[in-house]
Parts: structure tokens; sequence; C-alpha cells
């Protein structure tokens, strides 16, 4: 738009024509109208020559009929020979063969902007480059803490997948993704973590579900998903915990992954959304899984599996909080629907065939819905577009297209 390096001033000027013109018709009215109006030491031309008034940019629109926009010529005459131009600039009274109208809407003293540039950031130099050297006893303490966690992760196994302290001697483990997984959740004190590293599931993993009570609990994006998809189809998993979507554990605060292991839920409400079946075992081909078994009595709420901060439940108060697993059990064959928030407190119960007209009025974020009802697709891609993470339904009938934005839970 102008040079900074000869540019003292920055003349705004607004245009309005009555009628559609273009850019070279505005420049040529520019220099048409104000020929000779201001003698030779201020001929418009002989000044882009000289380089005393840079080029003309011109940024206009038409609508209905108009042209509105603005018009940009910077200048290093001084502040007088300035103003005289921009006051010549509106005696423009006629654009192409329309009338039009141009107003100077401001006079900027570019270096004055400038000097308001190096002060903001002579400000955020003196603040953040500069070393003073100062000792942070937290830092200090937060360093040396880390290393002793990272020093604390074993490599177990043939495949020497990392491991808190805890798991090879722990009744319950939490399969996590990552090495920095594990690190986090060490950093909070839960020791029994292990990590698959990757979507080839080691052998070590698979070994240590089938003797110690299993919790998934992955990354809440594409790669979690693939990584639970093919450990339900391969390992002994009891419990399933959820990452806030789009979050990784890696970067979870303690209460975030507190919240997350106690709202884990039993792995068969689940399979449905994978399509795993309970014959997709490891170890059984397709012709060797043995016939269907009759609905599984659902195992007692099992601990939360943290070896050094237990996580203690309070009883919820019926039908307004408590973990999801509580919500599932509570609504399923009671026909009815609950919308709930982030902390899994109950934002709205109503009847099952109430639950669209709800939705709607409902004000604020929602986390979820449980309902005692069939979720067809129109009902799930409203839900998708409220923004929710899960839905727990008795059927999904007539869903072709499952999100990936909302997991999909089926009722006990």
């Amino acid at each position: 738009m102008y040079s900074p390096d000869t540019t003292k001033y920055l003349i705004h000027l607004t245009l309005q024509a009555e009628g559609v013109v273009e850019k070279p018709d505005v420049v040529g009215a520019i220099f048409g109208q104000t020929e000779g109006l201001l003698g030779e030491d201020l001929d418009l031309r002989d000044l882009q020559r000289t380089g005393r008034v840079g080029r003309i940019d011109v940024q206009i629109s038409s609508k209905k009929g108009e042209t509105r926009g603005d018009i940009y010529i910077s200048s290093s005459l001084d502040r007088a020979e300035t103003a005289i131009l921009a006051a010549s600039l509106e005696t423009i009274d006629r654009v192409g063969p329309c009338v039009a109208h141009v107003a100077v809407e401001a006079i900027e003293d570019i270096r004055v902007t400038k000097r308001r540039r190096i002060v903001e950031r002579a400000k955020e130099l003196l603040l953040d480059h500069f070393d003073e050297g100062a000792i942070d006893s937290y830092e200090l303490l937060d360093e040396v803490r880390e290393a002793i966690r990272i020093e604390k992760i074993e490599a177990i196994g043939d495949d020497r997948v990392p491991a808190g302290p805890n798991v090879t001697d722990s009744d319950a483990i939490i399969i996590v993704e990552g090495r920095a997984d594990v690190i986090n959740l060490l950093k909070y004190g839960i020791k029994n973590a292990v990590a698959v590293e990757g979507t080839n599931v080691p052998e070590t993993i698979v070994e240590l579900s089938d003797k110690k009570t299993a919790t998934a609990f992955f990354d809440g994006d594409r790669g979690g998903e693939l990584i639970l998809r093919e450990l339900l189809q391969i390992a002994d998993i009891d419990y399933v915990a959820f990452s806030p979507r789009g979050k990784s554990v890696e970067d979870m605060s303690r209460k975030e992954i507190i919240k997350a292991l106690r709202n884990k839920i039993p792995v068969e409400y689940v399979r449905e959304q994978f399509n795993v079946g309970e014959g997709d075992s490891r170890g059984e081909t397709k012709g060797q899984r043995s016939a269907p078994t009759p609905p599984a009595v659902e195992p007692p709420a099992a601990p939360v599996p943290v070896e050094e901060e237990p996580v203690t439940e309070p009883e919820p108060a019926p039908g307004k909080t408590g973990s999801l697993r509580d919500h599932l059990e509570r609504v399923s064959g009671r026909k009815i629907a609950r919308f709930l928030s982030d902390d899994f407190s109950v934002l709205a119960e109503v009847r099952a065939d109430e639950m669209e007209r709800t939705l709607e009025g409902l004000a604020g974020p929602v986390l979820g819905l449980v309902v005692d009802r069939a979720v067809d697709q129109r009902t799930l891609d409203c839900l998708v577009a409220r923004g929710l993470e899960f839905v727990a339904a008795r059927d999904f009938s007539g869903v072709i297209k499952r999100p990936l934005s909302i997991r999909l839970i089926k009722l006990p």
C-alpha cells in the first residue's frame, strides 16, 4: 500500500458512486479531476513521478447498483501540503458516467503508528526476552520430580512396553496410548498404567489384560478410537474410560483424569459402537467361535484402578448426580431421557418421547444424553449439531452414517 521508508502520512478516503464502477475508473477520475487544480508544485502526476506521493490503492465493491469502498494514498509531503492534497480529492464528483462522492475519513501519521508499535514491542522484549537469572524454586522442584517419575517408568515384558512401577503387582491396570500418558498419570500418583505405543497392540498387554482388571483409557481422537477398536478384538478389557473429545491423556489435569476414570463404563456398553461382539476375542477364528450365550449379568462396580489416590464416590441422589454408569443404570427400562452437564449432573429429565422438544429449549452446553428409546439418524444428526459428546440409547436403529464427533453407547 505504501513505502515504509519514505511515507509520513496515509490519506484514507471513502467513495460512494451511484452506479457500478471499477478500479481503473476511480484512478482515472482522481488524476483527471485534480489535474491543474493545485498548480505544478502539487500536481498529483508529478508528485507520484518524484516519489513524494505513493500509489493509489482502491478497494471497492458493488452491490444493488451502487459502488462503495475506500481509497488510500500515501504521502511524504509536509502536513500542510498533505492536507491540501486530501482536500482537493473531495472535489471529485463523478467517476466514469456515475455521480460520486469522495470524503476524507482520516489522515494517519505513519510515524506515530510506528512509534506505538516500537513501544509495544519494547514492552514485550522487556518482559519476555531478558533472562534475569532468577531462581524459581517451583521449577527446580518440578524438574527434579519429573526426573524421578521418568526414572520410575519400567519396561516390562518381551515387548519392553513402558509401564508404571506397580503394574506387575497390581490387580488392576490402566492401558494408555503412549509413554507420555504413563508419565502424566505417574505425575498424579497413578502407578499402574501401561502403554500400547501404537496400533499394533503388544503381546504383553494382551497377557496382562487376561490376568488383571483392565481399563482402556485413550486419547479422545480418531487415533484413540482405532487403538480401542483393535484392543477390544484381541484383549480382555473390562472397562473403558473416555477422554474429553479432542484431548490427549498426556495433557489432562489431575481433576480431568480422576473424573474420566471415575466415569468409566463396562466394556459391554461400548462394543456395539465399534461393531465388536463377544466372540471377537483372541485365539478364536470365525469357525471356532462359540454359540451365542445369554446376556451376562452386569458385574458390580469395581473401584477405580488408581493405586496412590483411590477415588471414593458418594452415593448420588436419585436422578440428579452421579457417574455415567449410574445414569445408564437408572435410565434403563424407565422410558425417560436425561440430559447431562459436564460434571454429570442432570440438566433435565423428561419422558423419552419429549427428548427432541426438550433439547431445543435447553440453554448452555450439554455434555451428553442418556435415553431409554431408539435413536435414529435424524435424531443423531440433531444431537451432533448441538455439540453433544456422547449419547446412550436402547438402540440405534436406521443409523447409516456414524459421526466421529459423538460416542454411541448402548444401554444395558
